[in-house]
C-alpha cells in the first residue's frame, strides 16, 4: 500500500489533530488515525488519564473503531498513523490486529518498540509483520510532547514555589 508523501502528510495531520484533542483536555497529546482505501476507518487520542484505564492509548481507541467499522477483527489493507512511536501494548495490537502498514513521527526513547528500543512490528518470530515507516513530521510530533511536558513541569514549580517546598536548582 503505497502513499504519496503528501497523502502521507495528510493522514498524519489528522492523527496530529487527535493529538491536540487530547492536550486540549489534558492528556499526553498523541493521536492516531487508521486508514483503508483512503477514508479514515478509526481515530483515537489518549483517554488513559481520564477514563483511569492504563489500555486506552491513541492506537488502541483506532484499532478498536476500524474493528467496529470493518465488523472485522483483522485491519488487513490499512494503514495506522500515529504521533508518537507504538509501546509494546499498542505495537502488541497492530500485531494482532494484522495492519500491514504503520507511520510514526515521533521515536520514543523510552517506550517506542517499533525501531527504537527493538522492533516488535518486523519480528519474524510473530505471525505478523508490519512496515513501518519512522519520522513522518518528527519535529512537529515532538513538539507537541516537548511543549506538553515543559507545560507540567513547569505547573509543578510553580506549585512548589507557592506552597514554599520550591528547592531552587543548585548551581555547582
Amino acid at each position: 500500500m503505497g502513499y504519496t508523501q503528501t497523502e502521507i502528510d495528510q493522514w498524519m495531520q489528522v492523527a496530529i489533530d487527535e493529538a491536540n484533542q487530547a492536550r486540549i483536555i489534558g492528556e499526553v497529546p498523541i493521536g492516531a488515525v487508521i486508514v483503508k482505501d483512503g477514508q479514515i476507518i478509526g481515530r483515537g487520542h489518549n483517554i488513559r488519564e481520564h477514563a483511569q484505564d492504563a489500555t486506552l492509548h491513541a492506537e488502541i481507541i483506532a484499532i478498536q473503531e476500524a474493528c467496529m467499522v470493518e465488523k472485522s477483527w483483522r485491519l488487513e489493507d490499512t494503514a495506522i498513523f500515529v504521533t508518537l512511536e507504538p509501546c509494546p501494548m499498542c505495537a502488541g495490537a497492530i500485531i494482532n490486529s494484522r495492519i500491514p502498514n504503520v507511520y510514526f513521527g515521533a521515536s520514543d526513547p523510552k517506550a517506542g518498540v517499533t525501531g527504537t528500543l527493538m522492533n516488535l512490528l518486523t519480528d519474524k518470530r510473530f505471525n505478523h509483520q508490519a512496515t513501518v515507516v519512522a519520522g513522518v513530521r518528527e519535529a512537529e510530533c515532538a513538539a507537541l510532547l516537548q511543549t506538553f511536558f515543559k507545560k507540567i513541569r513547569e505547573n509543578r514549580r510553580k506549585k512548589k514555589k507557592k506552597t514554599g517546598n520550591f528547592k531552587p536548582n543548585r548551581v555547582e
